[in-house]
């Protein structure tokens, strides 16, 4: 249940924050908040990360329910008892249905975070996507936790005199 009250926090804040930009921002406007690293700048996508596949809708609707279904499925069946794996997908259950919403209410997705980083204007995103990428990078952390284990586990079985080739 706590991975779910994630996802939910996720999407509220993520929703919450991109009506702020739709209600008080004309696209395009932006404002400086660090200079030269942090700025709030209303876009919309049509598309993907980096505006890869713009209009594809269908894309995206039949994709993100597969995605959708399958980090259910896994929270459900492998986050019991792994902290780190149940945060990681709720992480990114949030983060998949947070843009899922704008791309069925709206037929686009408000981005609104844009950010200089060594001087790259990298692409704008928001909440949701945040929240994918750090859902990932701790489900990338939870598999090298589990294959280092593993190998403790196989090394320690070997070691025992009780393996046989």
């Amino acid at each position: 249940m706590f991975y779910y009250i994630i996802a939910l926090f996720v999407i509220a804040l993520d929703q919450f924050t991109k009506w702020l930009i739709v209600k008080n921002f004309e696209l395009g406007e932006s404002v400086k908040v660090i200079e030269n690293f942090l700025y709030i700048t209303s876009h919309r996508n049509r598309g993907a990360a980096w505006g890869i596949l713009q209009g594809q809708m269908w894309f995206f609707y039949v994709i993100t329910v597969i995605v959708i279904i399958g980090i259910i499925y896994y929270i459900q069946k492998a986050a019991k008892g792994k902290l780190l794996l149940g945060v990681s997908l709720g992480l990114m259950l949030g983060g998949a249905i947070g843009n899922f919403i704008d791309r069925v209410f709206r037929k686009e997705v408000v981005d609104f975070v844009n950010t200089y980083i060594f001087g790259y204007d990298f692409p704008v995103f928001n909440i949701a996507d945040s929240a994918l990428v750090i859902g990932v990078g701790l489900l990338m952390i939870q598999m090298l936790l589990e294959e280092r284990e593993a190998k403790k586990k196989e090394k320690s079985y070997g070691e025992n005199g009780t393996h046989h080739s």
